[in-house]
């Protein structure tokens, strides 16, 4: 045994903070699941904990150095308190920068790359014997050839409860696409789908302990090409459709896309499963044709109108997300109206923008024709606010319509309970707290900045999912009704 397994009442403890995508809260969650069976619980309190992960996302600028800043704090409390808990260092920063975190910051015991983690517990015992004897910790950043997933705890019924009825779920990682800007390729490998099976026993699991909505994540999700129980390759389309099947699955969002991978399975899929909700994020990053080849993004913005379109035609409730850089090398005024055109064009929900980083090892960085920072300065605040005007249009038209609202945790207020719209809106309504995990059907009464509240139609709970038909008409119909 890696670690000995204390009584319940004095067992160690696990805090995992994780920065970045949706994939890191994925894989904080499987680091303590596995944790869990060497005898650890979970805790929201570094200050209590016997083992600190910060598990980290190399996408945006500086990450490293906020990483070491975190590190920093830590080690100040530690000092602080009088004890030293063991410190990992786990995810992208981890595969980046390997050896150099205990370099620069001598209290980490660990550092695990986003493809090792399900060595955890073995790394642990080996961190722990050199802890004990203040040596340099153990680092794991080489990319293995079994599959981590085979080696990994699945949650208890008991933890999937406790984290509600939404769940993440890993379907792909890793990316073929190498968009010049982006450093995924290099700290999660290439595209790798997990089977279907073993997806689908996942997904049940998660059923079974109350989960109603699963998204299924990768770094580029509809690349997904696992293999069935025959050895036969399946699409994103066709698992879709196969964790439409599992009992008690009410809804299924999926993120993040290429455009490129959007193919006509896909597109129909949103015409024709119910369980899909009518909100896609399609990252585009530039609306400048010459900027898109810059980025090696494969396609145009005459691709993406299309695409769009015939999205759009698919399913007419339909709206968009997107991600968009700003300031990428040797972007002009005239590339950056291109960008303003096709927001306009497209017309966003919700998009993240990002002032252009470069990253270390990726081409982008080595590019001449850096666009100075008052400029990107300008440009995010003049893109930044056609964003907020177009979600805010948005949300103001939801104003008076009627959707299924999947409650999920206790709102701010005594008997209030906050919900996701289908738009992935944040929806307060009144409701009793045994009302969480259950879909109602709710009319829009009033609009914010940061959420929707509204009124449950009296009734329309469906506490085990979505009785055949109960939840499944589009929300166009449902405003006609």
């Amino acid at each position: 045994m890696p670690h000995d397994v204390r009584e319940p009442g004095n067992a160690r403890k696990i805090y995992v903070r994780s920065f970045g995508c949706q994939m890191n809260v994925y894989d904080a969650q499987r680091m303590t699941d596995t944790m869990a069976k060497e005898g650890y619980v979970e805790t929201d309190k570094p200050d209590d904990a016997d083992l600190i992960i910060l598990n980290t996302c190399h996408i945006r600028e500086k990450a490293a150095e906020k990483v070491y800043s975190e590190l920093g704090r830590l080690r100040v409390a530690q000092e602080e308190a009088g004890r030293k808990p063991m410190v990992a260092v786990a995810g992208c920063v981890a595969q980046a920068e390997g050896a150099e975190i205990i370099k620069r910051a001598r209290m980490v015991d660990l550092v695990v790359g986003p493809q090792s983690y399900h060595k955890l517990p073995e790394l642990v015992a080996l961190a722990q014997e050199k802890h004990g004897q203040h040596k340099k910790g153990i680092v794991e950043t080489e990319f293995p050839v079994e599959d981590k997933f085979d080696f990994l705890a699945p949650p208890t019924k008991q933890a999937i409860a406790k984290r509600g009825p939404t769940a993440f779920v890993t379907v792909q990682e890793g990316c073929d696409k190498f968009c010049t800007f982006c450093v995924v390729p290099y700290t999660r490998g290439a595209e790798v789908s997990r089977p279907l099976g073993r997806l689908l026993d996942e997904v049940k699991r998660l059923a079974d302990g109350g989960v109603r909505e699963v998204t299924l994540i990768g770094q580029n999700v509809n690349a997904y090409h696992g293999l069935d129980d025959h050895g036969r390759s399946a699409n994103l389309a066709e698992l879709m459709a196969r964790v439409a099947e599992v009992p008690g699955i009410a809804r299924i969002r999926y993120t993040t896309s290429h455009p490129r991978d959007m193919d006509d399975e896909l597109i129909a899929a949103h015409r024709d499963m119910p369980q899909l909700m009518p909100y896609l994020h399609l990252p585009v990053q530039s609306g400048s044709d010459r900027i898109l080849d810059a980025m090696n993004r494969k396609h145009g913005r005459e691709a993406y109108f299309e695409l769009v379109a015939k999205v759009r035609a698919a399913r007419p409730d339909i709206a968009f997300s997107s991600d968009f850089i700003v300031g990428f090398p040797g972007e002009t005024d005239a590339d950056f109206a291109d960008t303003l055109d096709l927001v306009d064009k497209v017309g966003f929900a919700g998009a993240f923008s990002f002032k252009y980083s470069p990253r270390p090892g990726t081409p982008a960085a080595t590019l001449g024709a850096q666009v100075p920072e008052a400029a990107m300065n300008e440009r995010i605040y003049a893109l930044q606010a056609l964003l907020d005007k177009q979600k805010a249009a948005f949300d103001a038209a939801c104003r008076g319509r009627r959707f299924d609202i999947l409650l999920e945790k206790p709102g701010r207020l005594p008997g209030q309970l906050i919900g996701r719209s289908p738009y992935l809106q944040s929806v307060v309504v009144l409701a009793p707290r045994e009302a969480i995990g259950t879909l109602a059907s709710v009319v829009i009464r009033d609009v914010s900045t940061k959420s929707l509240s509204g009124d449950i139609v009296a009734g329309e709970f469906w506490p085990e999912g979505v009785p055949a038909g109960a939840n499944l008409v589009r929300q166009d119909e449902q405003l006609e009704a």
